[in-house]
């Protein structure tokens, strides 16, 4: 007798959640920084060539849906890491810095977080980050005071180096920035690091972290730098000028490499079948602006660039690979964040999360195992500028809410800006039919409206929105004596 589809696909996530259930995995999370949803092959992109990704994509889940939090690097890092919208936990803006922290910064995830990797070493797993954290630069904000036994990266962005702070001056305290440091745990090993070979760099000690800790179980935190938060993205000599599209180009195709590297040492250890892979990105890429160009990067077929409230900055390109335990060549629609690694990794290796705090993340393992008719565990998700709501989703609606201020607003020009007193209108979007935001139908389902505008007063309450404080939120760590990093 022949199994129907739908009772096929339950054997199969009834033995993905046996084999899951059998051992806590390894998990390897990659956080690409500002590559779009259009830069890869597996969502669209005939430019970049992407063939590891391609491959993943093949023998693993795409997820179409999946949002980060912020539309910009420290507060989607922040809600990576603790489940928590940045708002939430007081990593969306601050007095000094603004929304991104710079170098000697008073301020950093809060030490009484709860972080991925806390979560996990207490079940056991060796836990290590590479790559960017811009969480905070001070000793008591780095990975090692957040559960990390490793940390060999940036402690901020690759573009926030010595140069620059120069140009700033006294503003941020920018004549104080030093060369671009490269640390092991909380010690500078060099500096400046060359922006060319982070890439290399970094895949070189994931491999090495991987092949240590083969026996597992292992979280390893893999935030590249690339293509970058600079308008001259870096690759190595041997990936430098090979793309199609520049520089961005090349910063792209020697992620994919790196990407196959590890795929390939999973193989080659046999510890495929027990490494949870997530590949995804810290928010939407900037772009040009300019029609047909390119050159810093591409959300196609989405609205808007990064740094916005648009879909094109919050959703981002999301591929996950579990050799016998995740369906292969399938997709995922449903809505899901990068809040819901942290509550889902934590189920998958039976830890203990902390039941004094909100973390707003879900489990997800229905959707990422596809279990059949699984949705998405959101009711509603929150897009925020700053300290300001700008949109509100539930289910395949997003409500841009009325705004009297302009500030960030994607779909709106200069000639909508409203004059005094005034509200932009709501604009209402199906962004699973209307993927590029193109139709608003508000005046057609006032209904919806209203319940989405219901859903944003609520989080209002709860997270705060401009010069409102929310009732739940919590504050970032402060240090009253920052200093910079000094070179070795």
């Amino acid at each position: 007798m022949k199994l129907g589809s739908a009772m096929l696909l339950g054997v199969v996530f009834t033995m993905a959640m046996s084999v899951a259930e059998a051992r806590p995995p390894n998990v390897i999370v990659i956080f690409c920084d500002n590559l779009g949803y259009g830069d890869i092959e597996p969502f669209g992109s005939t430019l970049h060539r992407t063939p590891h990704l391609n491959r993943m994509a093949k023998e693993g889940r795409k997820f179409t849906h999946f949002c980060v939090t912020a539309g910009v690097c420290t507060p989607s890092r922040a809600s990576l890491m603790t489940g928590c919208y940045a708002q939430r936990i007081g990593m969306h803006t601050n007095p000094r810095d603004g929304q991104v922290l710079r170098p000697i910064s008073p301020y950093g995830l809060h030490p009484d977080e709860v972080t991925i990797a806390e979560a996990l070493k207490q079940q056991g797993y060796a836990t290590a980050i590479i790559g960017k954290w811009h969480l905070g630069d001070q000793p008591e904000f780095l990975p090692t005071r957040q559960g990390f036994n490793l940390f060999n990266g940036i402690p901020y962005s690759d573009d926030m180096t010595q140069a620059v702070g120069q140009r700033i001056g006294e503003r941020l305290r920018g004549s104080e920035w030093p060369p671009l440091p490269l640390m092991e745990n909380e010690t500078v090993i060099e500096a400046p690091v060359d922006r060319n070979e982070l890439t290399q760099m970094y895949t070189q000690r994931a491999l090495q972290f991987i092949d240590e800790h083969r026996d597992g179980p292992f979280f390893l935190y893999l935030p590249q730098a690339m293509p970058g938060s600079t308008s001259a993205p870096f690759a190595s000599e041997a990936f430098r000028g090979k793309s199609r599209n520049g520089p961005w180009g090349d910063a792209i195709e020697e992620l994919d490499w790196s990407t196959g590297q590890l795929l390939g040492k999973l193989v080659e250890l046999d510890i495929d079948e027990q490494t949870l892979v997530i590949w995804t990105s810290d928010n939407g890429a900037p772009i040009s602006g300019k029609p047909g160009d390119l050159s810093r990067g591409s959300n196609l077929p989405l609205h808007g660039r990064g740094y916005t409230t648009a879909e094109g900055a919050f959703r981002v390109p999301t591929i996950m690979w579990w050799p016998g335990s995740i369906p292969a060549d399938t997709t995922c629609d449903e809505l899901a964040t990068t809040m819901d690694i942290l509550p889902t990794c934590a189920n998958l290796a039976k830890a203990t999360l902390p039941d004094d705090r909100i973390i707003d993340g879900k489990d997800i393992r229905p959707l990422i195992m596809g279990e059949p008719n699984a949705t998405s565990p959101h009711e509603a998700f929150y897009y925020y500028q700053t300290d300001q709501l700008q949109a509100v989703r539930s289910g395949p609606w997003k409500l841009f809410v009325p705004l009297s201020s302009f500030t960030q607003h994607p779909h709106l020009t200069k000639a909508d800006l409203p004059r005094d007193g005034e509200l932009t209108p709501p604009l209402l979007f199906n962004v699973v039919k209307d993927i590029a935001c193109e139709q608003n139908v508000a005046d057609q389902h006032p209904h919806i409206v209203d319940r989405l505008l219901t859903l944003a007063d609520a989080a209002r309450q709860d997270l705060g929105d401009r010069n409102h404080p929310g009732s739940n939120q919590r504050p970032p760590g402060q240090t009253s004596d920052p200093q910079a990093q000094t070179t070795p």
